[in-house]
């Protein structure tokens, strides 16, 4: 059977690929005849296959010429595999113990075949609402952002090799506008795409279509995403993007990534923390009130950020006189003058990731796409307060960001909430 153009694969013609791409059936110990496949793709947007035999396992990722979730309706570019293949290479070249190989890619077939993460891991927001505790969660996280932002910035790069990267990412630009829909414009406005808990959030929804504040800050957030081509970010870094045990934490799906504004990832992630904090009270029950729980998830959101600091402005302190043409060593030639850029430079990103984690929880609960973390919570009502603490904080967090000196002030806001 010839892959020569782009055909959808199923379980059948899927291991008939396998075996006409030896980088992918040498994994399996090319072995055939006890192989089991199932699908798992349970996102928005892709086709995943896992394949496990006696001799080996790998997953198998196949991009479709449409969202998945929403159907031909709404169609979207295949390319985007490409990128993702890009991006998981390079984050697994700067951050190798966070990221899956990548054994194959086939452009054709926007395909890319890549190392199975294996149980006991499971994606990270299952383990947030099942309560379970990551103790490594927070060190693992700050160590992948802190590579993978720093050695793609202008604080390592010179400016030839930063263009060049840049200009090639710049072809994700059908992901980038969908980010730019579905999370800068869509929940301030009426949008055929937009949900949220209605009849209970009927309201909250239409302050928001009506916060003029809301609405300068979040301009200013979509101006920077656009035009800020500050670091090969991932683009999606939620709690659904990242896979974890006790003791490992894998990345995946970077299918989103482009050289975007670094506060893009970290907001992310610390906003899909802060909403699992708030979905807690939904889950809690007679056994477990979830509140030493709760606990946990304030710190792993203040170590998180506390980490990074210190990872990525150590990374910087060890390169200071290399390539990198963001700070020449010539011009910032003293300790004062370094010590003043980079205490700037971070306060500038804490205030991004603020204002872009904020705009992430509004999107996932008044706009399209939401949270298993509230969708799970039997109880509309009870979900409904969960999800209107989010919000609120949010509001504040987006028009309020510039006051927050440091990460202990964001916990303590969330804790009023």
């Amino acid at each position: 059977m010839a892959f020569s153009e782009f055909r959808p694969l199923d379980e059948k013609t899927l291991i008939e690929y396998i075996k006409s791409v030896p980088a992918i059936s040498s994994k399996l110990g090319n072995k055939f005849d006890d192989l089991s496949v199932k699908e798992v793709g349970d996102g928005n947007l892709n086709f995943v296959y896992i394949i496990v035999n006696s001799a080996g396992s790998i997953v198998i990722k196949q991009a479709l010429p449409y969202i998945r979730c929403i159907g031909e309706s709404w169609p979207m570019t295949k390319e985007r595999a490409y990128f993702e293949s890009l991006a998981l290479k390079e984050e697994g070249r700067l951050c190798p113990e966070h990221v899956p190989e990548v054994y194959h890619f086939d452009r054709t077939m926007s395909l890319i075949g890549m190392r199975y993460v294996e149980p006991p891991h499971i994606i990270l927001r299952k383990g947030l609402i099942a309560g379970v505790v990551y103790p490594l969660l927070a060190e693992h996280m700050a160590d992948f952002m802190a590579k993978t932002l720093f050695f793609t910035s202008l604080l390592f790069r010179s400016t030839t090799e930063h263009k060049r990267d840049v200009g090639e990412f710049c072809g994700n630009v059908e992901l980038c506008r969908l980010t730019e829909q579905v999370v800068f414009s869509d929940p301030y406005k009426v949008s055929e795409y937009n949900r949220w808990n209605s009849p209970y959030l009927d309201h909250d929804a239409e302050a928001v279509r009506k916060d003029n504040l809301l609405k300068l800050e979040v301009a200013e957030l979509k101006s920077k995403f656009c035009e800020r081509a500050q670091a090969l970010i991932h683009g999606d870094l939620h709690t659904g993007s990242v896979m974890v045990t006790p003791k490992s934490t894998q990345v995946i799906d970077p299918e989103f990534a482009f050289y975007g504004p670094m506060g893009f990832d970290i907001g992310a992630f610390l906003g899909n923390l802060i909403l699992a904090f708030f979905s807690q009270d939904g889950h809690a029950n007679q056994e477990n009130d979830r509140k030493a729980y709760k606990e946990w998830i304030l710190k792993t959101i203040e170590d998180t950020w506390n980490l990074f600091y210190h990872k990525f402005t150590a990374l910087w302190d060890e390169n200071r006189n290399g390539s990198g043409e963001a700070y020449l060593p010539a011009i910032y030639d003293n300790p004062e003058v370094q010590l003043l850029v980079q205490k700037k430079y971070m306060r500038d990103l804490f205030h991004d990731s603020l204002g872009f984690g904020a705009a992430k929880m509004i999107r996932r609960i008044v706009g399209v796409a939401h949270v298993e973390d509230f969708e799970s919570i039997a109880d509309v009502g009870k979900r409904a307060t969960c999800e209107r603490r989010a919000l609120d904080l949010a509001k504040m967090l987006l028009k309020e960001r510039r006051k927050f000196e440091g990460i202990t002030e964001i916990v303590s806001a969330i804790r009023q909430y």
